[in-house]
């Protein structure tokens, strides 16, 4: 009987291992099957962009959603396994003729088109730009990019062609970088393939000047500085979350400095420690910087962020209100505004407190 037993235990094992053998062979199998070709002898020309800043899964699936490749997933892991990781943004050609190896090659040596666009989202800081402007062109470092950003000969040529809108304001010594808020929030597409952080920069600060032309007249009416007017829309374009509630966040901030009461605006303290993070901590609120509006008075002596149009709008045309608080609802980003302490203690105990 143990006999018979054994050589049951024994066809079972054996069994298995064949199947793990099978299943193995045909796994490795499938996978080369992934990396070869879509159509061998296919003369098709697919055109691709691939934007800057797209990550290893993000071309994977836009490549395969092209057509140009079999499979995402295998894809994505077979560059990784590879360290085939440095693949440049841009407008390529690919077929369907190519294999993986010849894609991956094509997009590491940077043979594109034309060049990608280089789309900054509203909001970025110059941190964040100067991380796009890297994936946009490799060949910069961001340390280069930012120092060229901080550089006091740039800034002072970007002030002597844009004196109307980047002025002595940029030069406070409390300013943690002189260009930021002046770089518009945009898509740009630059000429050649070589393009240096000094061209991308001065396009962005062309931009914010002829952006702001439109509203010369009202911030004169107002009169309101360039510095004050993009200050002000750059904490509002961190503090909305959706644009309907801009114009009335900005009476909000209007109304609190009329009565001279601080902003107490998180995005402002978050700044100030150079952190993106979802929450605010007590500790946070203590940091001790100009940019940290619970200790201070007023505006920042900067923008905190680069703001658009609709962020701008509201800074120079904000509703007409009583509200001096206004906070989110941690689930549904609803916005409630409110007019005393206790009308804003109460809604932060039912929006907020409830919801952690």
């Amino acid at each position: 009987m143990k006999n018979t037993k054994g050589k049951k235990i024994t066809i079972i094992i054996s069994v298995i291992i064949l199947i793990l053998v099978i299943a193995t062979f045909a796994g490795y199998y499938y996978v080369k099957s992934q990396l070869e070709p879509r159509d061998e002898a296919s003369k098709e020309k697919i055109a691709v962009e691939i934007p800057a800043g797209s990550s290893i899964s993000d071309i994977s699936t836009i490549l395969e959603d092209k057509k140009v490749i079999n499979n995402a997933s295998i894809f994505s892991f077979y560059v990784k396994y590879n360290n085939d990781t440095n693949l440049k943004a841009g407008n390529y050609e690919f077929s369907p003729a190519m294999n993986t190896d010849q894609i991956v090659k094509k997009m590491q040596e940077g043979k594109t088109v034309v060049p990608a666009k280089l789309i900054i989202p509203e909001g970025y800081t110059l941190d964040q730009i100067a991380d796009r402007i890297v994936a946009y062109q490799p060949k910069l470092k961001k340390a280069d990019v930012l120092k060229t950003m901080d550089d006091p000969e740039f800034v002072a040529s970007m002030i002597k062609a844009y004196p109307e809108t980047v002025t002595n304001d940029v030069l406070n010594k409390a300013i943690k970088h002189p260009l930021e808020g002046y770089l518009y929030p945009a898509t740009y597409t630059f000429k050649g393939t070589d393009v240096s952080a000094e061209q991308i920069i001065t396009e962005m600060v062309k931009a914010t000047d002829v952006n702001i032309a439109k509203y010369r007249d009202e911030l004169t009416k107002q009169k309101m500085s360039v510095h004050k007017f993009l200050t002000m829309s750059s904490i509002i374009e961190k503090e909305a979350t959706a644009d309907v509630d801009r114009k009335m966040i900005a009476s909000v901030f209007y109304n609190r400095l009329a009565k001279n009461m601080r902003l107490q605006t998180d995005p402002t303290v978050l700044y100030a420690l150079g952190e993106h993070k979802s929450k605010t901590t007590y500790k946070d609120l203590e940091v001790e910087s100009p940019y940290n509006t619970y200790k201070n008075n007023g505006l920042p002596p900067g923008p905190i962020s680069n703001s658009g149009d609709t962020s701008m709008e509201a800074a120079l045309y904000p509703e007409k209100s009583d509200y001096l608080y206004f906070l989110a609802n941690t689930k549904t980003g609803k916005v409630y505004f409110s007019k005393t302490l206790e009308e804003h203690n109460k809604l932060k105990e039912e929006h907020i407190t409830k919801n952690n």
